[in-house]
């Protein structure tokens, strides 16, 4: 059974209303409540002050933190008055809440930048938390494929990177002009130097930035942007674009290829995604991913987090079910789009001019 706790800040009489029934709504649903910090939980939430958010300091990776925060004014952007809280807690997932004169707004914020509101008026209760329940829960039970292997054996030819590297090299330039390149956030700016360590330790996690893109080399693997790093300044094989070589199922982790000279930085999150497109449809040859829409494109029904075998399966199978998997433009839920081609150039071609920067938000 999985077990979930509440924790963190004192609560206000909303916020004691507000997380019993969570408690509630949950343990109905097959979860088990517990008291015990220290128990193997699956789901925690955590109520923040808005002074100091705290982190709860979660164990392992499998440990899905849903922070809480109530706010005393009502501020014209809510997103931007949540995220940077969802990084100082630490958080897989933001709840921030003001109330106003029209009834309480409850925003849902992802460290993707995905972004979703619930408004309550006070009516309708259960409603008001079978919808919470809908969206968090698969979001919360969603797996981890993020580890890393890696192997000192890339193909000494390959160090310096060949033609596919110097096209991903201009790729990455041609997506910062499209403006297509969100500013990386600035971690160091909001956490503490333990705050940092925790993420490295957890999640190898030492910057954050969005989008990615890759290239089929060939049947035996693909070069993909590396986690972190600045995409319109991509050069240095191992550090800034790496060989993904495959997936190793039992210990759920990306086989990554490297020269034996360099310290590598990790794969992208969303590198089982790409690995699952590339191994299904040999004809596919390119994927770019940026925080960004078209129109009529088919969507993920769910905010599945990044970096999870949830999210690459549903895009996956959405890629499957395209008129020709080898172009499709399968969008993700509150989040961006996840671009297959023949070629990088393939796709630059088919999506230039058609690229609606913001990417529409919608529970």
């Amino acid at each position: 059974m999985k077990q979930f706790t509440v924790t963190g800040a004192e609560q206000s009489a909303f916020l004691t209303w507000f997380t019993s029934g969570l408690k509630e709504l949950f343990s109905s649903k097959g979860y088990r409540y517990t008291e015990d910090p220290n128990d193997d939980l699956q789901l925690v939430f955590n109520v923040v002050n808005e002074e100091r958010p705290r982190p709860f300091r979660r164990k392992a990776q499998a440990t899905f933190v849903v922070s809480i925060m109530e706010s005393s004014q009502d501020r014209d952007n809510h997103f931007e008055a949540a995220y940077p809280n969802l990084v100082r807690s630490l958080s897989n997932h933001f709840v921030y809440i003001v109330h106003t004169n029209e009834g309480t707004i409850v925003s849902f914020v992802t460290p993707e930048q995905g972004f979703y509101q619930i408004r309550y008026d006070g009516e309708n209760a259960t409603d008001f938390f079978e919808q919470i329940y809908e969206r968090l829960e698969p979001v919360a039970s969603a797996q981890l494929i993020i580890d890393n292997d890696f192997l000192a054996d890339l193909d000494e030819r390959l160090w310096n990177g060949n033609e596919k590297t110097k096209k991903m090299y201009l790729s990455g330039k041609k997506l910062d002009e499209m403006n297509l390149l969100p500013a990386p956030f600035p971690l160091h700016k909001y956490l503490t130097d333990r705050d940092m360590r925790q993420l490295r330790r957890l999640y190898g996690i030492g910057g954050l930035s969005y989008g990615n893109l890759s290239s089929r080399n060939d049947d035996k693997g693909f070069w993909m942007s590396a986690s972190g790093v600045n995409k319109a300044n991509m050069k240095v094989v191992g550090q800034d674009i790496l060989y993904i070589k495959g997936y190793n199922d039992e210990k759920r982790s990306m086989e990554v290829s490297i020269p034996p000279t360099v310290s590598p930085r990790r794969a992208s999150v969303d590198a089982i995604e790409h690995w699952m497109i590339y191994k299904e449809h040999p004809q596919v040859g390119a994927i770019v991913h940026i925080h960004a829409w078209m129109d009529d494109v088919k969507a993920t029904e769910i905010n599945y987090p990044c970096g999870t075998i949830q999210l690459a399966e549903t895009v996956a199978d959405l890629v499957r079910k395209a008129e020709d998997p080898s172009r499709a433009v399968i969008g993700l839920k509150n989040h961006g789009l996840t671009i297959t081609g023949r070629s990088l150039d393939d796709i630059f071609e088919r999506i230039e001019g058609h690229v609606i920067p913001q990417v529409p938000m919608g529970f």
